[in-house]
């Protein structure tokens, strides 16, 4: 069986009183994509944001690299290895390309942040040609990459994803998936959630779909199809796992 660098299971959680989410399982393996798939308000980004612990689960564990980090706060969970890349090109915009990449590795040394800083580059040229620039005048598509370069700069071993072709053109998602399976033949395990079914599909290799905060779909990507999926947005069934 193949290692799991994180694992959910048996998850409730939501806000005060309200439950989003009841009984999530979800696993990402190294060098493996699992797309996370739901209509809007299905619960896709309050299970990115209890697995970061942003918001506290209220039942059910999550493990990340085999350690229960069900409890442990959110700066605990990305130093053993977990980040997030929020919806919104979440950067500091009135900071430098390069000054925005040493704040992801805020927690190494200087010959080590540098270092992961070189790799960035290496990942993502355009942002060395842009490096002194403030992101304020990156363009969409170039903030994204940014923010994904920022939140590799520590060598997360889970790498989460939030919609990361919110307002991108068409050309530019082609160019950020094409990162995406960069990363997993990298040997990251990638947690992707997308709206654009289709694309997300094309580069999943495990498929998870919530509807109303249960898990509906869980299986392999060649088992998934767009109409299956499309099928639940519109509430007319669902395939059974």
């Amino acid at each position: 069986m193949t290692e799991l660098y994180l694992r959910v299971e048996n998850l409730v959680s939501g806000y005060g009183d309200l439950t989003v989410l009841r009984d999530v399982a979800l696993s990402a393996s190294p060098g493996k994509i699992t797309v996370v798939l739901g209509a809007n308000g299905a619960g896709k980004t309050t299970l990115l944001s209890t697995i970061t612990g942003v918001v506290k689960a209220q039942a059910g564990t999550i493990e990340l690299l085999g350690q229960d980090v069900t409890r442990t706060p959110t700066h605990l969970r990305v130093r053993q290895g977990l980040a997030l890349v929020q919806e919104g090109k979440r950067v500091f915009r009135q900071r430098t390309v390069e000054e925005n990449l040493a704040l992801g590795g805020r927690h190494l040394g200087r010959r080590d942040r540098a270092a992961a800083i070189e790799v960035a580059y290496r990942r993502f040229p355009v942002l060395k040609d842009k490096s002194r620039q403030k992101a304020a005048l990156l363009s969409g598509g170039q903030q994204q990459m940014l923010a994904i370069a920022q939140a590799l700069v520590p060598e997360p071993e889970v790498l989460m994803l939030d919609e990361p072709s919110a307002g991108l053109a068409p050309v530019i998602v082609k160019e950020l998936l094409a990162t995406v399976r960069t990363l997993r033949d990298e040997g990251k395990a990638v947690v992707l959630v997308e709206q654009l079914v289709g694309e997300a599909l094309s580069v999943a290799d495990q498929v998870l779909v919530l509807n109303r905060g249960h898990v509906v779909i869980d299986e392999p990507a060649s088992a998934v199809t767009e109409d299956d999926v499309r099928a639940i947005y519109l509430g007319v069934g669902a395939m059974t796992t």
